[in-house]
């Protein structure tokens, strides 16, 4: 695996780390992509947003939404279950 480096830096308000090219057409991405971070001991580690095949009118900015209700009333929804 071949090692690169890169400095963390100042990207308009925000911190961020750029990444050659090269680098994204390895894992298949591209400006605009949306991408998962997970940090596990001690790594950051990216990977590209699996998207969802959504059945015919579901629309994912509504399956984002009851997401994230799920997620705010997750202890409710176990609770309901073990009833």
């Amino acid at each position: 695996m071949e090692q690169i480096e890169r400095k963390v830096t100042k990207i308009g308000n925000s911190i961020g780390i750029t990444l050659p090219p090269e680098l994204l057409r390895q894992v298949g991405l591209s400006q605009g992509d949306d991408v998962q971070i997970e940090v596990k001991g001690g790594k950051i580690i990216l990977r590209k947003k699996e998207q969802l095949h959504l059945p015919s009118g579901v629309d994912a900015e509504f399956m984002e939404l009851l997401n994230e209700v799920i997620k705010e009333h997750d202890k409710a929804f176990k609770g309901l279950v073990d009833r």
